[in-house]
């Protein structure tokens, strides 16, 4: 359903699964939206439920919400349902409790400081103890949403602000416009921060806050011409002007230069809401990059595409006048394929296209040379080829720089020492499987080499390459045990199917 309405999406119509829900201000644009989208359903030959449709309305119930001109609310029955919830008395009572009341936890200031207490239970290493403590925070929450706020709808063309605050364990934000009379709540929003961030300084957690938020609601604030960033640290009013920044810090600005914003400085007691939501938890990452391509990186991609084994097929499917249904599309040359809810673009067999890449997402002076794991995820936002994480994991491993400069994470490697030479043949052994080969029409396509580690002796046994420990057990037993005796020591390469049931099957 979301490929049929792509063009659509978040321009007048979100879709969820297969409800469509199409607004506008004006009755007119309104027809004539709704127009398209049942035109699109009938040439998708999708069939819509009369019964089941709701047109020109000004409040509907939409995923377990009430939406009014007024604002956004949780529905009332969803409510009344927490509300009759009886006291858990099992752990997968509470997971269901907080199933269900979680979905409207940003309708609630302070949601995770409220629940806190409800994890308690749900450990499996501890009997299920429903406390004081555990009560008095399942009665909160249940007043909690008995009272939450009603949402006002994100208007373009009212003024904006994020106001934000942190603590030492947790960072808050609010999302805010003003009708004329007053400021009105978008979304609360909090964050608890790794151990890594709680021991920096309150200005850094507090620029880290406003990341996190510019994050979340970038599909709000980046196409804005100008919104209010208020924080009751001062120094961060002037954070532009700074004459030394760690590599951090550079990243985190290098982002929030894409959007046009003035920093406003309030005391900390004014600061209430976000202050509030800064006492509590959840985890922290924060770091966007761009990378731009030029007219000559187009030709490449595009000529990789045409002749690249890895997507040509796919970029002739998607340029022929009746393509056939799949997850790829071409956008102004370039293959895009739809993955985990957003568009990533293809990336051809090219070798200087990749390196470019990896240098950019590596290499460059705002990325900090980071290791293998986040170099992979910040690529997975905007790029996709197969073989990724081979591609990234080279790079790094070869990195001159990251060589000479990163220190080791891991225990020195042992000292290679000569293994004592046996005494008597056939009293230690050496074992490996090599392979995998041509299969053979018995199904065998390895082969178990033992080498007698005095005499040199070898045998060379049949078997298959992937087979299982009790299987590979069954092969030395049979060709080697059977006529040569149990060796007192077995020299392997402590491949995994040489473990436990490895020597479990062999002692039977």
């Amino acid at each position: 359903m979301t490929n049929e309405f792509r063009a659509m999406l978040d321009r007048f119509i979100p879709v969820y699964l297969d409800d469509i829900l199409v607004y506008r201000r004006a009755l007119e644009d309104h027809l004539e939206h709704l127009q398209r989208v049942l035109e699109t359903l009938r040439r998708a030959k999708y069939k819509a439920n009369r019964d089941k449709c709701k047109f020109v309305r000004q409040e509907l119930e939409y995923l377990g919400h009430f939406v009014t001109p007024e604002g956004i609310s949780p529905l009332s029955d969803k409510i009344q349902a927490i509300q009759e919830s009886s006291k858990p008395k099992t752990a997968t009572n509470v997971r269901s409790f907080l199933g269900l009341a979680g979905y409207y936890h940003r309708f609630i200031k302070g949601y995770l400081k409220i629940v806190a207490p409800l994890s308690k239970p749900q450990c499996e290493d501890r009997p299920f103890d429903f406390d004081d403590n555990v009560r008095t925070s399942f009665l909160a929450l249940k007043a909690a949403l008995l009272f939450a706020e009603v949402f006002s709808i994100y208007d373009l063309l009212l003024s904006t602000r994020v106001t934000t605050d942190a603590s030492g364990y947790g960072i808050g934000v609010v999302l805010e416009q003003h009708d004329g009379v007053d400021w009105h709540p978008i979304e609360y929003f909090s964050k608890k921060v790794s151990a890594m961030h709680s021991i920096d300084d309150a200005w850094k957690k507090e620029l880290l806050a406003f990341v996190h938020a510019l994050k979340r609601w970038r599909h709000f604030l980046l196409s804005r011409r100008q919104f209010q960033w208020v924080t009751d640290s001062n120094p961060l009013v002037f954070y532009k002007t700074q004459d030394m920044v760690n590599s951090t810090i550079a990243r985190w600005m290098a982002f929030i230069n894409q959007f046009d914003l003035f920093p406003d400085h309030i005391p900390g007691k004014s600061n209430r809401f976000a202050d509030a939501l800064s006492r509590r938890p959840d985890h922290c990452t924060a770091v966007y990059l761009t990378f731009e391509i030029n007219d000559d990186l187009r030709d490449s991609f595009i000529r990789g595409y045409k002749v690249g084994p890895d997507f040509c097929d796919k970029y002739a499917n998607c340029s022929s006048p009746n393509p056939a249904p799949s997850h790829y599309r071409i956008q102004e040359g370039y293959l895009l394929v739809h993955s985990r809810g957003k568009d990533l673009l293809c990336v051809p067999r090219d070798l200087y296209l990749r390196t470019r890449l990896l240098g950019e997402f590596h290499d460059a002076p705002a990325t900090g040379h980071f290791g293998v794991n986040r170099t992979i995820g910040r690529l997975r936002e905007r790029f996709w080829w197969s073989g990724l994480l081979d591609d990234v994991t080279r790079y790094c491993e070869s990195c001159e720089l990251c060589r000479r400069c990163k220190s080791r994470n891991h225990r020195p490697y042992g000292e290679l020492r000569p293994l004592p030479v046996p005494l008597r043949r056939r009293e230690a052994i050496a074992m490996d499987i090599t392979g995998p080969f041509p299969k053979h029409k018995t199904g065998v396509d390895g082969i178990l080499t033992v080498v007698d580690r005095l005499t040199k002796f070898a045998m060379f046994l049949p078997c298959r390459y992937h087979a299982k420990a009790p299987e590979l057990a069954e092969v030395l037993y049979a060709g080697w045990i059977r006529t040569k005796g149990y060796p007192k020591e077995i020299v392997c390469d402590r491949d995994t199917r040489f473990m436990s049931d490895f020597w479990l099957a062999l002692i039977k």
